[in-house]
């Protein structure tokens, strides 16, 4: 081979690997997106899972990891409203707002927004369904406490299945609405017995599961694997029809274990949400076309991993390094920095450190639900 076809080979290789290199690098597109939402759940928390899980935790199965900034819009430490609105909305607002912009007026949300690009939705919550966190994925109310208000928003429709506690807020209400009834005169399947099968609402339009009066029992009070399977059970739903879908799901008592400063019980919802992590990640490898983010809102206690306090057998305490023990240092919110998992077409994206309402904002340009179209 003379000089001049060994340049052209040269050339020619160096033209097909930049071409190759170019198809590589530009963005995947998501065709589906879910998102898990650990109310209250900071790095200590999560490194919980490290210590007490029998074995090894789902959080170490994700490759891009970035950290949000929570605070809302007039306050430094964030509430669970505030909080679940950015991600909901995309708009920082104020602590108790629900849908709504710092002016207090609606804003879209992501499931508002996702269903007129004809995307099926889910949500799904170990707390009430008119909870801070669910609520804000389709509720636009002024204060988070305005339970049978923000029930009322789920007639809107925008929401094709969800699974949660809340049952009051739709039958015990003051104004005497049966809500239930109404949503199953829009087509709804509801049942406030149990979860149930695919087969049983494979043929509904939409489907919703209220079961219990507010939120769901605790682990310790045997609830077993609601979230995992309810998750499973609305992809199942959603997809029926090769249709792209987004859901949330909240694990919402890792929150309240935090308030109460109770150690066993924010470990044993923190380890049930990694179990529900390892289901949707299994799914995700699977489908091959499915973002998985998973975040938080802001973080609870101030909880604390440390070596465990012990006593020596003259009644002066000692710090065990041998063993990890527990502490707590508020019954409210904290300021810290939180964890964002990502895994998927996208998922990329997610490295860094910014603010928690550019979890919205990536999600539907990945998405293209952004777009005018």
């Amino acid at each position: 081979m003379n000089y001049k076809n060994i340049s052209a080979v040269f050339i020619a290789f160096t033209l097909f690997s930049c071409s190759t290199t170019k198809k590589t690098t530009q963005s995947p597109k998501p065709k589906n997106v879910i998102l898990l939402i650990s109310d209250g759940t900071g790095l200590s928390q999560i490194s919980s899972a490290f210590f007490f899980k029998d074995s090894k935790p789902n959080y170490t199965r994700f490759k891009n990891i970035g950290l949000i900034k929570t605070s809302s819009a007039g306050q430094d430490i964030t509430d669970s409203a505030a909080g679940a609105t950015a991600f909901s909305c995309g708009v920082k607002t104020f602590n108790s707002a629900i849908g709504v912009a710092n002016d207090s007026t609606a804003v879209q949300t992501i499931v508002e927004l996702a269903s007129s690009k004809n995307v099926k939705t889910g949500l799904i919550a170990s707390s009430a369904i008119t909870h801070a966190t669910p609520g804000s994925f389709f509720g636009h109310q002024i204060n988070r406490g305005m339970g049978d208000e923000i029930a009322v928003d789920l007639l809107g429709g925008k929401v094709d299945f969800f699974a949660a506690g809340g049952l009051k807020y739709f039958t015990k209400r003051k104004d005497k609405r049966n809500l239930v009834t109404e949503l199953t005169a829009l087509n709804y399947k509801i049942d406030t017995t149990a979860l149930g099968k695919f087969a049983q609402i494979k043929s509904s339009q939409k489907a919703g599961f209220l079961l219990a009066k507010d939120q769901m029992p605790k682990m310790s009070q045997c609830r077993g694997d609601f979230l995992s399977d309810a998750t499973e059970l609305g992809i199942q739903f959603l997809s029926k029809d090769n249709a792209p879908f987004f859901i949330m799901t909240e694990g919402s008592q890792i929150d309240w274990g935090g308030h109460d400063n109770d150690a066993p019980y924010l470990i044993a919802e923190l380890l049930d949400f990694d179990n529900l992590i390892g289901k949707v990640l299994d799914y995700a490898e699977k489908e091959g076309n499915t973002l998985v983010v998973v975040t938080s809102d802001h973080e609870t206690g101030g909880f604390t991993l440390s070596a465990k306090r012990k006593k020596k057998a003259d009644g002066t305490e000692y710090d065990d390094y041998s063993k990890v023990g527990t502490s707590f240092s508020t019954g409210g919110h904290s300021a810290t920095l939180i964890p964002v998992f990502a895994f998927g077409p996208g998922s990329e994206e997610f490295n860094g450190i910014y603010e928690n309402n550019e979890i919205f904002s990536k999600i539907v340009k990945l998405t293209g639900w952004d777009s005018k179209k």
